[in-house]
Parts: structure tokens; sequence; C-alpha cells
């Protein structure tokens, strides 16, 4: 709904600004977290100021405009307020109908040559603009592999339900997403370990990964003060969920592994499954380790400081 950030909307311009996709595969490797994190801290600038400069221009023209930033700005008249993560305005529904990209079976956006890693942000004007098309279907290169769900930790994207959405004429599916607590709780890093143990975000939490969507919010909560006492990276980004904290992007990985090579799909996945856990050293410092050695690093820690880490 445009008028829900300005009552005279028309329109809408939407864009996407592409990710570094070599900072991808060194992220997933657990080889680099800093290259992903610097470049999505600056694609989200980048985004968001066009966003700016498309409504300034706009409104130079005599037609009011808003500037919709690319992230971290929530609703605040929902039942739990920011907290259920819900933009004033869904870039990649105005993204796909508008035609840069098609749905993913994750619900991102996905487009040539870029996969799903994008960054979106939009502008909503007065000004009765001409829209595009979507494009056709046929060539959207999503053929349902679900790496993006077995990627997931926190099991976001559900994996027998879909959502329909139908804008202006045109109908859009993909899977049905859950609590936005989920992803808020593994890629913010207050956890970060897959239920198999086996491999983990960049988070070096061990905290549970509950079942439920409603037992999400708690153990956010539950979690939030061992987050705010262990060391970060200096390159990280204050958030209004989190506010004082520096936040760290863990994990993003439905929107990373995506890619228009089934190929090159396959080989990301791979490299997030054999990339090992995150452990942190004293210094701050993450690595990944083989999990056997993560439970012995655990292990060692006097109680209160193994506190910061797990449950």
């Amino acid at each position: 709904d445009l008028t829900y950030v300005l009552p005279e909307a028309r329109s809408a311009v939407v864009f996407a600004f592409p990710l570094d996709q070599a900072a991808i595969q060194w992220f997933l490797k657990k080889e680099d977290m800093a290259s992903a994190n610097i470049d999505n801290r600056r694609v989200n600038g980048l985004a968001s100021g066009l966003a700016f400069e498309v409504a300034e221009f706009l409104n130079m023209k005599g037609f009011k405009s808003v500037p919709l930033a690319a992230n971290a700005v929530y609703r605040k008249d929902t039942p739990n307020g920011p907290y259920d993560e819900k933009p004033p305005i869904s870039h990649r529904y105005l993204a796909v109908r508008s035609g840069i990209g098609h749905f993913g079976k994750s619900g991102n956006l996905i487009l040539k040559p870029y996969g799903a890693a994008v960054i979106l942000a939009s502008t909503v004007t007065e000004a009765e603009l001409i829209p595009t098309d979507p494009l056709p279907p046929e060539e959207n290169y999503c053929d349902g592999c679900r790496l993006c769900q077995a990627a997931c930790a926190s099991g976001l994207m559900s994996p027998d339900e879909e959502v329909t959405v139908t804008l202006g004429g045109y109908s859009f599916t993909y899977a049905k997403r859950r609590s936005y607590n989920r992803c808020e709780y593994v890629c913010g890093g207050f956890a970060g370990l897959h239920p198999s143990g086996k491999w983990s975000t960049w988070s070096p939490a061990r905290f549970p990964i509950p079942e439920k969507d409603e037992e999400f919010l708690a153990a956010l909560i539950k979690a939030a003060p061992a987050y705010r006492l262990r060391k970060k990276a200096d390159y990280g980004l204050y958030h209004p969920l989190v506010p004082g904290s520096l936040l760290e992007f863990t994990c993003g990985h439905c929107q990373l592994i995506c890619h228009p090579e089934k190929k090159v799909r396959q080989e990301r996945y791979q490299m997030l499954i054999q990339s090992g856990v995150v452990i942190q050293e004293t210094d701050g410092r993450l690595k990944a380790v083989a999990p056997e050695e993560a439970e012995k690093h655990l292990a060692a820690m006097a109680p209160e400081q193994r506190a910061l880490y797990e449950g």
C-alpha cells in the first residue's frame, strides 16, 4: 500500500544494487567475514542514497515524494511493533512487479546475473509514472532446488506452504515465510549453530534454535544479554532492534547461496556446509574449526565465559 507512506502516492520507483560476488564465497567458506559485512553496508548506503536522490529530483519537479531506506526501517503499528519486522513498503514486491527480477523459492528477489545477492530500495511519489511490466515467468531461473531452505539454520521458509500475492493484475508465488524473528535470531548473530551441529553461521553463539514461531521472541530476549557482552568487530552496524549495540551480518545464506547457475549454487552450498563451526578467541577474533574442536574450546572455558555462547 503506497499510501501508507504517502497518502497522495500514485507510483513507486524501485532499483537493485548488486553485492560483491567475490566476497560471497569468502564469507561462505568462513575465510573472511569483514569483506561481505563492509560491502553490505556500502551497498545499503548506495541504495538508500539513490532513493533520497530520486525523491529530491521528483520533489524539485513539483511531485511530493518520499525515499524509503533499503533496510532496518520497521512499522510500529503492528502487534509487536518493530519486532514484527514489517517494513513500510515491500521493496521486493515492488521489484518483482516492476520487472527488476522474479521471486525465487525463498521469496527473495532473484535476477541475472547476480542471483539474490542484491540490495533494494524505493521511492514513492505522487507523480503518475508509466509502469514497467513484470519479467516473463518463463525467464525465471528458479528451479525449486531448495538450497536456499537447506542453507537456513533458522527455518524461515516453510518447506511445504506457499504464498501467492497479486500485484497490479499479476500473481507471484514463493515459499511462505514464518516469523521474521527467526531471521533476526540467526542472521543477527544471537545464535548460529545449525541443528545438525556440523556447521554454523559466522556467529559463535550456540543457543538453541526453537521450533515454533511464537518461541523466537522470548529466545531473542534471553540471548540478548550474552550477545551484548560478546566482543564485536568494528565493521558492525547499529540497528534499531538492538539499540546501542553493534550488529554483525553473520548469515544471509538464502540470499548468498542463490545464483542463476545451478552448479554455482551447489558449489556455494558445499562451501557452507563444509566450512565448520565458528568459535571466538579471547581477543574477539572469530575462526572456523571442526565441530569437535569447537566443543573442546567451549569445554575449556570458565562457566561465566561459556554462558556467553551457549545456554
